[in-house]
């Protein structure tokens, strides 16, 4: 993804594999004719500030973050409140014998069927607590590590992660490790019967195929 100037003018190009599209008005370069364009890596409706501008765009992104926060906080006092985390996602000892298995069922993209499919399996709880309980929270303590703000009234914080470029390396392995998580997920969901599953969240009703009856 990039600009060029071609006779004064700004034209978008994006390489795939080594070939080259023009893609001016989306990525690369930003605008309309009338206006003209701009170098600009993604089209300005879809990012906060739609200007360039850093002050700007790191004050949008600590909103966000407080947002995260707060609901994080929801999610996780009502998950302990409910049970949820302790009945829904602690693997037992018997799952984690056969995490094998397991692993081996989702690279044949075999899903289960009838009782099993009402309750997660061994892969889908660890990736689940592994998110709930590290990604985001690392996430967090390493996005206060480097706000100037946090740092100057809680300077333990860069101090206990090892400075602030290991706070920046951990913060974007984290949140990798979120769009990782959140990707497959998607993938998974599509695979798995995706009218089904969006049925689902949006009135309740997921449709169990029978168990396949053993001989």
């Amino acid at each position: 993804m990039g600009a060029v100037e071609a006779g004064g003018q700004v034209k978008g190009v994006t390489t795939v594999f080594g070939l080259p599209f023009d893609t001016t008005g989306l990525f690369g370069a930003s605008g309309d004719a009338d206006s003209g364009y701009d170098l600009h890596g993604f089209p300005w409706w879809a990012t906060l500030p739609g200007h360039r501008d850093l002050a700007a765009g790191r004050r949008w992104h600590f909103f966000f973050a407080w947002l995260f926060l707060f609901n994080g906080l929801a999610y996780l006092l009502s998950s302990l409140g409910s049970g949820h985390l302790r009945r829904d996602l602690a693997p037992s000892a018997r799952e984690l014998k056969h995490i094998g298995a397991s692993i081996l069922e989702h690279a044949r993209l075999k899903f289960p069927k009838g009782e099993e499919a009402k309750r997660y399996n061994v892969l889908q709880k660890l990736a689940y607590l592994s998110v709930a309980l590290i990604l985001l929270p690392l996430m967090l303590l390493t996005g206060l590590a480097m706000s100037p703000g946090m740092d100057a009234a809680f300077p333990f914080l860069v101090d206990m992660l090892g400075g602030r470029q290991s706070a920046r390396t951990i913060h974007f392995v984290a949140a990798s490790g979120i769009v990782l998580f959140f990707l497959v997920h998607i993938v998974m969901v599509l695979l798995s019967g995706v009218w089904n599953n969006l049925r689902s969240m949006i009135t309740g009703r997921y449709v169990i195929e029978p168990a396949e009856e053993k001989p």
